[in-house]
């Protein structure tokens, strides 16, 4: 789980499942603070999150002054995030997404409408890696930059261009009807990759072993388009 370590911060993996933060109705001692406070025997500052299905790099602060100098930086946008989707679409020629973003119910992130109060600018940079056929239906592993750092921001932007994440259970139910849903997608397919951090390190985690197994059935199952 642990990727790199210094005198200011820890970058770890974070597997699939495990809250960053403590999560309602859940004990504290279950998120991926708490296991590792507990592991370690230290403090650790959050600096940020990802969502609880989605696996990949989470950095956390050692100190007081390297939580203000991270916090600062990704308050500011000074810090590159790169993830990994598998989604169903073909995506072609979309290679930016700029869709304004609304709170919704449930917890849930939904695109705004036009001039709504309470919307939020939100970009995502997308590049295509690879396609897969069959019939009619098209899954694309997409490489995905979110400018912003909206709630849910590549699940709502994946889904307003009718390419919903594979295994989405808020925004990609279509993906568990019809030819997608013989996909063995054990969970929401969306992986943080990377994260590069001002002193220009970058932090990198690669694909874990259950999104990969998908990508093997995808060959073997599949046509490369």
């Amino acid at each position: 789980m642990l990727i790199h370590e210094d005198a200011e911060l820890i970058a770890v993996a974070k597997p699939a499942g495990i809250a960053v933060i403590p999560a309602r109705g859940e004990p504290a001692e279950d998120s991926l603070h708490a296991r590792l406070e507990r592991e370690r025997g230290e403090r650790l500052w959050i600096v940020h999150r990802i969502d609880r299905d989605t696996s990949g790099v989470v950095v956390f602060a050692r100190t007081a002054a390297a939580h203000r100098t991270l916090s600062m930086a990704f308050e500011h946008r000074s810090v590159d995030k790169t993830y990994v989707a598998l989604a169903a679409g073909a995506l072609d020629g979309v290679t930016r997404i700029d869709v304004a973003l609304h709170e919704a119910r449930r917890g849930k992130s939904r695109p705004a409408r036009d001039g709504e109060p309470g919307a939020k600018a939100a970009v995502t940079e997308l590049a295509v890696e690879r396609r897969w056929r069959r019939r009619d239906d098209v899954i694309a592993r997409v490489r995905c930059h979110p400018v912003t750092g909206r709630h849910h921001q590549i699940r709502v932007h994946l889904r307003s261009v009718e390419a919903p994440i594979l295994a989405d259970p808020l925004y990609g139910k279509v993906t568990r009807r019809g030819g997608y849903a013989e996909v063995p997608c054990p969970r929401l397919a969306l992986h943080a990759a990377s994260l590069t951090v001002p002193g220009a390190r970058t932090f990198a985690a690669p694909l874990p072993q259950d999104l990969a197994a998908v990508e093997t059935w995808l060959d073997q199952q599949w046509e490369a388009a």
